[in-house]
């Protein structure tokens, strides 16, 4: 009597995984990231850049030659990035954002938990910023932009459900919590930041934070 073999379990491929690049300084550092990054399913680690990437990139401090990296990997590979560094200077802020940047992890607080979180935050357009570099990006822009909003034009076109929007975005809040304060849906909520950053050319909702604060409109 024949009994036939159980059919071969084979493990599906797993959905929306993101493919990541690693570029660091050095070696050891590189190493150590992909080392971290390899444990966990969501992470497809990759050596070609492109569209469908998210470029984590790892530096010490941000020197002209760290901002051409940034600037060339989005701009000319059309990924997005996370920036893992030391330390950026006050001056320094809108130039990364602006880059394209959509996360940025502190060197000290880089594990690989902190990685993978921000990697899955950028790969889905969305903005991760330590709260005392939002916080010092808001001090800059505002005492740069302080009163631009009572100047003629000073909107340029923004809504005001778009200001309301993005001032909570700057906040921190995420859709859900954007929902519930302004009683508006989820759906609402990004339709708003659609709309928002396809007409003016913004990467993510850093990007739209950043061009806010510095045309002065929160």
């Amino acid at each position: 009597m024949s009994t036939s073999s159980p059919a071969p379990v084979t493990s599906a491929p797993k959905p929306n995984r993101v493919r990541i690049t690693v570029t660091a300084p050095d070696p050891i550092s590189r190493e150590g990231v992909l080392s971290q990054l390899r444990r966990y399913p969501e992470i497809e680690l990759s050596e070609d850049p492109g569209p469908a990437t998210v470029a984590l990139l790892i530096e010490d401090v941000l020197d002209e030659g760290a901002l051409a990296r940034l600037r060339r990997t989005v701009r000319s590979e059309g990924t997005r990035a996370v920036l893992v560094v030391g330390t950026v200077r006050e001056h320094e802020l809108l130039d990364v954002i602006e880059c394209g940047v959509g996360a940025i992890v502190w060197r000290r607080e880089a594990t690989a938990r902190r990685l993978v979180q921000a990697v899955l935050t950028a790969a889905k357009g969305g903005g991760d910023l330590p709260a005392d570099l939002l916080g010092r990006l808001i001090s800059q822009v505002g005492r740069l932009h302080r009163g631009c909003a009572d100047q003629p034009g000073g909107f340029l076109g923004l809504t005001q459900r778009e200001v309301d929007v993005v001032r909570l975005v700057a906040e921190g809040l995420d859709t859900s919590e954007i929902a519930l304060k302004l009683s508006y849906s989820e759906r609402t909520v990004k339709n708003v930041m659609h709309g928002l950053t396809t007409r003016l050319h913004l990467r993510n909702r850093a990007h739209a934070v950043a061009y806010a604060l510095r045309e002065g409109y929160i």
